[in-house]
Protein backbone atom coordinates (compact mmCIF):
# COMPACT_ATOMS: atom_id res chain seq x y z
CA UNK A 1 0.00 0.00 0.00
CA UNK A 2 1.06 3.48 -0.48
CA UNK A 3 0.06 4.80 2.61
CA UNK A 4 2.00 6.10 5.42
CA UNK A 5 1.61 6.71 9.05
CA UNK A 6 -0.90 8.90 10.10
CA UNK A 7 0.32 13.00 10.54
CA UNK A 8 1.83 14.07 13.59
CA UNK A 9 0.00 17.14 13.33
CA UNK A 10 -3.19 15.64 12.65
CA UNK A 11 -2.77 13.86 15.49
CA UNK A 12 -1.63 16.44 17.64
CA UNK A 13 -5.41 18.57 16.82
CA UNK A 14 -7.69 15.56 17.84
CA UNK A 15 -5.69 15.01 20.54
CA UNK A 16 -6.43 19.06 21.28
CA UNK A 17 -10.37 18.48 20.36
CA UNK A 18 -11.00 15.41 22.19
CA UNK A 19 -9.62 17.35 25.47
CA UNK A 20 -11.48 20.61 24.48
CA UNK A 21 -14.56 18.92 23.52
CA UNK A 22 -15.06 15.45 24.18
CA UNK A 23 -14.29 15.03 27.89
CA UNK A 24 -16.82 17.85 29.18
CA UNK A 25 -19.67 15.92 26.34
CA UNK A 26 -19.27 12.26 26.33
CA UNK A 27 -22.74 11.80 27.39
CA UNK A 28 -23.78 13.64 24.59
CA UNK A 29 -21.81 11.45 22.19
CA UNK A 30 -22.85 8.50 24.34
CA UNK A 31 -26.83 9.31 23.32
CA UNK A 32 -25.73 10.31 20.02
CA UNK A 33 -24.27 6.79 19.06
CA UNK A 34 -26.74 4.72 20.92
CA UNK A 35 -30.10 6.76 19.81
CA UNK A 36 -28.80 7.52 16.14
CA UNK A 37 -28.56 10.74 14.22
CA UNK A 38 -31.19 13.02 13.54
CA UNK A 39 -30.46 16.25 11.71
CA UNK A 40 -32.85 18.55 10.92
CA UNK A 41 -31.38 19.61 7.58
CA UNK A 42 -28.82 18.31 5.12
CA UNK A 43 -26.25 20.66 3.51
CA UNK A 44 -24.63 20.41 0.10
CA UNK A 45 -21.47 22.30 -0.20
CA UNK A 46 -18.46 22.63 -1.63
CA UNK A 47 -15.20 20.78 -0.61
CA UNK A 48 -13.40 24.18 -0.55
CA UNK A 49 -10.92 24.41 2.49
CA UNK A 50 -11.97 27.93 2.98
CA UNK A 51 -15.68 27.20 3.35
CA UNK A 52 -16.70 25.49 6.75
CA UNK A 53 -20.71 25.58 6.44
CA UNK A 54 -20.05 23.80 9.75
CA UNK A 55 -19.34 26.32 11.73
CA UNK A 56 -20.40 28.96 9.52
CA UNK A 57 -24.13 27.74 10.86
CA UNK A 58 -22.71 26.60 14.44
CA UNK A 59 -23.78 23.06 14.16
CA UNK A 60 -22.80 20.67 16.64
CA UNK A 61 -22.93 16.64 16.16
CA UNK A 62 -25.73 15.70 15.02
CA UNK A 63 -27.25 19.01 14.00
CA UNK A 64 -26.33 18.76 10.46
CA UNK A 65 -25.65 15.85 7.23
CA UNK A 66 -23.26 17.21 5.28
CA UNK A 67 -21.90 16.30 1.95
CA UNK A 68 -19.25 18.16 0.44
CA UNK A 69 -17.68 18.04 -3.38
CA UNK A 70 -16.36 19.83 -6.27
CA UNK A 71 -18.66 22.76 -6.45
CA UNK A 72 -21.74 21.80 -4.85
CA UNK A 73 -23.15 19.89 -7.43
CA UNK A 74 -25.95 17.44 -7.36
CA UNK A 75 -26.11 15.00 -10.76
CA UNK A 76 -29.81 14.64 -12.18
CA UNK A 77 -31.52 11.77 -11.08
CA UNK A 78 -29.59 8.33 -13.11
CA UNK A 79 -30.15 4.55 -11.55
CA UNK A 80 -27.21 3.00 -13.06
CA UNK A 81 -24.51 0.70 -12.64
CA UNK A 82 -22.21 3.89 -11.81
CA UNK A 83 -21.06 5.59 -8.70
CA UNK A 84 -23.43 8.11 -7.20
CA UNK A 85 -22.12 9.36 -3.90
CA UNK A 86 -23.54 12.51 -3.91
CA UNK A 87 -26.80 10.92 -4.96
CA UNK A 88 -26.81 8.20 -2.66
CA UNK A 89 -26.07 10.68 0.24
CA UNK A 90 -29.78 12.20 -1.08
CA UNK A 91 -31.59 9.07 -1.02
CA UNK A 92 -30.27 8.21 2.92
CA UNK A 93 -30.91 12.44 4.28
CA UNK A 94 -34.60 12.01 2.60
CA UNK A 95 -35.51 8.52 2.72
CA UNK A 96 -33.71 7.83 5.89
CA UNK A 97 -32.75 10.14 7.90
CA UNK A 98 -35.88 12.37 7.00
CA UNK A 99 -34.48 15.86 7.39
CA UNK A 100 -36.47 19.09 6.70
CA UNK A 101 -34.56 20.90 4.45
CA UNK A 102 -31.77 19.98 2.12
CA UNK A 103 -30.03 23.78 1.09
CA UNK A 104 -27.32 23.93 -1.61
CA UNK A 105 -24.34 26.19 -0.50
CA UNK A 106 -22.02 27.63 -3.00
CA UNK A 107 -19.63 29.91 -2.82
CA UNK A 108 -17.17 32.62 -4.04
CA UNK A 109 -14.05 32.13 -6.12
CA UNK A 110 -14.71 28.34 -6.44
CA UNK A 111 -12.01 26.53 -8.34
CA UNK A 112 -14.65 24.29 -9.54
CA UNK A 113 -16.80 26.68 -10.86
CA UNK A 114 -13.80 28.13 -12.60
CA UNK A 115 -12.71 24.76 -14.25
CA UNK A 116 -16.24 24.68 -15.70
CA UNK A 117 -15.79 28.18 -16.89
CA UNK A 118 -12.31 27.86 -18.40
CA UNK A 119 -13.41 24.57 -20.09
CA UNK A 120 -16.68 25.11 -22.06
CA UNK A 121 -14.87 28.14 -22.69
CA UNK A 122 -11.87 26.05 -24.69
CA UNK A 123 -9.30 27.28 -22.35
CA UNK A 124 -8.85 24.18 -20.67
CA UNK A 125 -9.19 21.62 -23.24
CA UNK A 126 -7.29 18.99 -20.71
CA UNK A 127 -10.58 18.86 -18.95
CA UNK A 128 -12.23 17.40 -22.25
CA UNK A 129 -10.79 14.41 -21.72
CA UNK A 130 -12.17 11.27 -21.09
CA UNK A 131 -9.61 10.14 -18.34
CA UNK A 132 -10.22 14.05 -16.88
CA UNK A 133 -12.60 13.05 -13.28
CA UNK A 134 -12.93 17.11 -12.44
CA UNK A 135 -13.86 17.86 -16.32
CA UNK A 136 -16.56 15.02 -16.30
CA UNK A 137 -17.63 16.21 -12.98
CA UNK A 138 -17.99 19.60 -14.31
CA UNK A 139 -19.99 18.95 -17.45
CA UNK A 140 -23.20 18.69 -14.67
CA UNK A 141 -22.71 22.54 -14.96
CA UNK A 142 -22.11 22.61 -18.80
CA UNK A 143 -25.70 23.34 -18.89
CA UNK A 144 -25.63 26.07 -16.27
CA UNK A 145 -23.31 27.64 -18.24
CA UNK A 146 -24.79 27.72 -21.70
CA UNK A 147 -27.67 29.54 -19.63
CA UNK A 148 -25.52 32.23 -17.72
CA UNK A 149 -22.40 32.87 -20.69
CA UNK A 150 -22.13 36.29 -22.23
CA UNK A 151 -18.75 37.29 -23.93
CA UNK A 152 -19.54 40.43 -22.85
CA UNK A 153 -19.14 39.86 -18.95
CA UNK A 154 -15.50 40.37 -17.24
CA UNK A 155 -14.06 37.22 -16.12
CA UNK A 156 -14.97 38.07 -12.25
CA UNK A 157 -18.61 38.84 -12.76
CA UNK A 158 -19.07 35.72 -15.54
CA UNK A 159 -17.72 33.42 -12.54
CA UNK A 160 -20.17 34.78 -9.88
CA UNK A 161 -22.35 34.11 -12.26
CA UNK A 162 -21.60 30.62 -13.08
CA UNK A 163 -21.48 30.15 -9.12
CA UNK A 164 -25.21 31.20 -8.53
CA UNK A 165 -25.95 29.02 -11.83
CA UNK A 166 -24.02 26.22 -10.03
CA UNK A 167 -26.63 26.12 -7.17
CA UNK A 168 -29.60 26.58 -9.20
CA UNK A 169 -28.21 23.67 -11.35
CA UNK A 170 -27.94 21.35 -8.20
CA UNK A 171 -31.68 21.92 -6.73
CA UNK A 172 -32.67 21.27 -10.19
CA UNK A 173 -31.37 18.05 -10.23
CA UNK A 174 -32.43 17.53 -7.20
CA UNK A 175 -36.07 18.10 -8.21
CA UNK A 176 -35.81 15.19 -10.88
CA UNK A 177 -35.24 12.65 -7.77
CA UNK A 178 -39.05 10.66 -7.38
CA UNK A 179 -38.17 10.61 -3.53
CA UNK A 180 -37.48 14.22 -3.19
CA UNK A 181 -40.71 15.41 -5.53
CA UNK A 182 -42.50 13.34 -3.33
CA UNK A 183 -41.48 14.57 0.05
CA UNK A 184 -41.49 18.11 -1.15
CA UNK A 185 -45.10 17.66 -2.68
CA UNK A 186 -46.15 16.32 0.79
CA UNK A 187 -44.75 19.10 2.52
CA UNK A 188 -42.42 17.03 4.66
CA UNK A 189 -39.18 18.27 2.98
CA UNK A 190 -38.12 21.93 1.27
CA UNK A 191 -34.99 22.97 -0.81
CA UNK A 192 -32.54 26.08 -0.39
CA UNK A 193 -29.97 27.36 -2.15
CA UNK A 194 -27.57 30.15 -0.75
CA UNK A 195 -24.01 31.45 -1.63
CA UNK A 196 -21.78 32.51 0.64
CA UNK A 197 -18.93 35.31 -0.21
CA UNK A 198 -15.84 34.13 1.83
CA UNK A 199 -13.99 37.51 1.84
CA UNK A 200 -16.84 39.72 3.20
CA UNK A 201 -18.64 36.91 5.26
CA UNK A 202 -21.96 37.99 2.91
CA UNK A 203 -24.22 35.12 2.57
CA UNK A 204 -26.84 35.73 -0.33
CA UNK A 205 -30.13 33.39 -0.62
CA UNK A 206 -32.20 32.48 -3.36
CA UNK A 207 -35.61 34.18 -4.21
CA UNK A 208 -37.38 30.69 -5.41
CA UNK A 209 -39.35 32.88 -7.56
CA UNK A 210 -37.00 34.56 -9.46
CA UNK A 211 -33.82 32.53 -8.73
CA UNK A 212 -32.18 35.15 -7.91
CA UNK A 213 -29.59 35.73 -5.45
CA UNK A 214 -29.79 39.01 -2.74
CA UNK A 215 -28.16 39.33 0.41
CA UNK A 216 -29.95 37.47 3.91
Amino acid sequence: MLAQPFPNYLHDRFRAWKLAKYDDSRAWYARLMSEGQHPRAMLISCCDSRLDTVSIFGAEPGDLFVVRNIANLVPPHAPDQNHHGTSAAVEYAVNVLKVAHIVIVGHSNCGGVEACHDMCSGAAPELEKSTSFIGRWMDILRPGYDRVHDEKEEREVALVSLGHEAVRTSLRNLATFPFVEESVKAGMLTLHGAWIDIANADMYGMDPATEQFSRL
